[in-house]
Formats: C-alpha cells, structure tokens, sequence
C-alpha cells in the first residue's frame, strides 16, 4: 500500500543527533520559561508585605527543592551551551556539516560543567 517513499517520510526522526538536540532545547526553552513565571509570581509576593515574601523564601530553602534546582541549572546549562551551538552554525553555514560533532561536543561539555557544579549544590545535603 505505501511506496518506499511513504515509509521513508514514516520514519523522519530516527533519534539522530539534530532530534534530540531540537527535543532537548525546546524542552529546557519551555521549563526556562516556567521556572521565569514561577519567579515572577513568587517575587511579587512582596507586594502583600514582607512577611508573606519572607514565607515563601523559607519554603524554598526546603531539601526537597534541592532537585528542582538541579534541574534549573542543567536546563540553563545546556539550553545556553546549545544556544551557542545553533549560532555558530548560524554565521558559519559550514559548521552545519559538523552539526552532529558538535551536538556532541555540547553533550561532553555539559557533563564537564554539570556534574562538578551539581555536586557542589548537593554536597550540603549529605
């Protein structure tokens, strides 16, 4: 029933380098973009007066919000290193045939900076 290019078009995204590096920046773009909001809302707090602010910064400092934050800086962290990489390939058309070198590369330098920074964050908690 489907011609091989049918079947070709079926299987676009096969987990290659270019997709999940377009999965992973939209989805750390979207909870960048949430935690903004979150902050925003929380930050107004004082507005109702600095003992409502001052409530809500205690709850923060809760151990179980300690994950949370983990995830905002990985999330920041490739989103940013990410970022370079796409505007690099943008005023070097070039690099665009090393894309997935340097999707790579991004991967590596995230876990250069991510695991180190990460333990520094958690350590207090053990």
């Amino acid at each position: 029933m489907f011609g091989d290019h049918a079947r070709k078009e079926v299987g676009v995204y096969q987990g290659k380098a270019g997709m999940w590096s377009w999965i992973f920046h939209r989805v750390t773009g979207v909870g960048i973009l949430l935690f903004l909001f979150i902050h925003i809302l929380d930050t107004a707090l004082i507005l109702l007066g600095p003992n409502a602010y001052n409530h809500m910064a205690s709850f923060y400092k809760q151990p179980f919000f300690r994950p949370m934050e983990v995830a905002l800086l990985a999330a920041i962290l490739y989103h940013s290193l990410n970022g370079i990489r796409i505007s690099l390939m943008d005023f070097w058309p070039r690099l665009m045939r090393f894309q997935a070198t340097l999707f790579y590369a991004v991967v590596i330098l995230f876990f250069m900076l991510f695991i180190p920074a990460t333990y520094l964050m958690v350590k207090s908690l053990f």
